[in-house]
């Protein structure tokens, strides 16, 4: 499942709602929040400034440095969430310790919430309400099954990950759209093989290189790589061990190419929201 072909096919529609908001005077921004600068973290900031400068979609960063107090890391959070250009925000997480994220979370405004950190969003995802909030990366392995053809009703879901980044809200969604059973798994849970052998669907979301290996793959099982490690000579792997994994699957995602990019193709979406939601109340 190519995660490159699905966001481009989303593109054209993403970029129309951007040039009718830069008509109605509006110039969609997604405001990014680092506290240092961790090499993955200015990483994902570059990709991120080329996939919005694409989609026509700005991009403001607030960096803070890592020694920043907690009072000095809420003040700042908060006069960036009251800023009125600013369509969506998303922070890097993990904070350095001992920062925590919690005051962040409570002040974010919900429509500005690109990845699920408020609570309210996050609760209308376990209540079943409405999973247009939910992180970016759940909502993306879910829209990349859509694109496939790969209906969750009726099939037995495993998900290797429990976090309330990706494990837990995928399941609540996946639970949503019917699917037969669904099983959270981690790390440590004993006998993750049989836990995976028996999925129909299984998706891998532990940050471990390499964990999904061919024997706990059923045969014609789909398999979602959500994992993102990078190797000691610098090469970006997934979780499952694609290349001994591709021929038992009728479905699999490569790792890069794969549900990064979708999650790209949300978060651009959210900001969207954000700026249409700023529109319509003014």
């Amino acid at each position: 499942m190519s995660g490159t072909a699905a966001a481009k096919s989303a593109e054209e529609e993403i970029k129309s709602r951007a040039r009718k908001l830069s008509l109605a005077g509006i110039e969609p921004c997604l405001g990014i929040v680092r506290v240092g600068a961790r090499p993955d973290d200015l990483s994902y900031e570059r990709s991120a400034a080329k996939r919005m400068s694409r989609l026509g979609i700005g991009l403001e960063v607030l960096e803070l440095p890592a020694d920043i107090t907690q009072s000095a890391f809420n003040r700042a959070f908060e006069a960036f969430n009251k800023k009125a250009d600013i369509h969506g925000i998303l922070l890097f997480r993990p904070l350095p310790v001992p920062l925590s994220a919690d005051y962040a979370a409570r002040v974010i405004a919900p429509f500005k919430d690109v990845d699920c950190m408020n609570l309210l969003n996050m609760a209308d995802v376990f209540t079943g309400e409405d999973d247009s909030r939910a992180p970016c990366t759940p909502s993306a392995v879910i829209e990349l099954l859509e694109y496939y053809g790969v209906a969750l009703k009726d099939r037995k879901v495993t998900v290797i990950g429990r976090s309330l980044v990706f494990g837990k809200p995928f399941a609540m969604m996946a639970i949503r759209r019917n699917a037969a059973s669904i099983t959270i798994c981690h790390t440590k849970t004993v006998d993750l093989k049989e836990a995976c052998v028996n999925a129909d669907i299984l998706v891998a979301a532990a940050g471990v290189s390499g964990l999904v290996t061919e024997d706990m793959v059923a045969e014609g099982a789909v398999v979602a790589d959500v994992g993102i490690n990078r190797t000691i000579d610098g090469r970006i792997v997934g979780d499952v061990n694609f290349d001994h994994v591709e021929s038992k699957a009728s479905y699999i995602t490569p790792v890069p190419g794969g549900v990064g990019a979708v999650t790209a193709s949300v978060m651009a979406r959210r900001v969207l929201d954000g700026a249409e939601f700023t529109r319509n109340t003014k």
